[in-house]
């Protein structure tokens, strides 16, 4: 009798989703120009997905906070991975930013988007977290964000 074949270890659902840190070390960085247009991308879906979620954290309490913060965590990480540089995950949180500064400000006529309650600042929170984390992954850059360091 043959032994049975032997099973390849199972990996962490989070591994078969985001890759390992070598597997993602070892991506091709893309070019230069299809850098700075996703650059450039990535900081304007950061700032829809900012707006977005700030009306969806509002709407449909507990759970419109959970939609919203997987969709800036989807942006963020996105970038990190599609650019495979920190500036990659920097630019959508930049424009995450910029779009809050611009919520929070009350209108003249007392209108408010994001309120001083529990869903807008876990809203405000965790997203910022979420941003810290993704911009300080390990990437395929090895000392500035965006500059491509030596050979390996």
């Amino acid at each position: 009798m043959s032994k049975p074949a032997a099973r390849p270890p199972r990996r962490p659902l989070a591994a078969v989703v985001l890759g390992t840190r070598e597997e993602r070390l070892a991506e091709p960085q893309p070019p230069r120009a299809a850098r700075i247009a996703a650059y450039a991308l990535f900081f304007l879906l950061g700032i829809a997905v900012s707006i977005c979620g700030s009306f969806v954290q509002a709407l449909w309490p507990p759970a419109g906070v959970l939609l919203a913060l997987a969709a800036t965590a989807a942006t963020f990480y996105g970038g990190l991975r599609v650019t495979g540089t920190r500036l990659g995950a920097g630019m959508p949180v930049a424009g995450w930013f910029l779009a809050m500064l611009l919520l929070i400000v009350p209108r003249p006529e007392g209108d408010n988007v994001l309120w001083s309650n529990t869903t807008s600042l876990a809203w405000l929170f965790a997203g910022s977290v979420l941003g810290v984390i993704c911009a300080t992954l390990p990437t395929r850059t090895s000392w500035f964000p965006g500059v491509s360091g030596p050979p390996r």
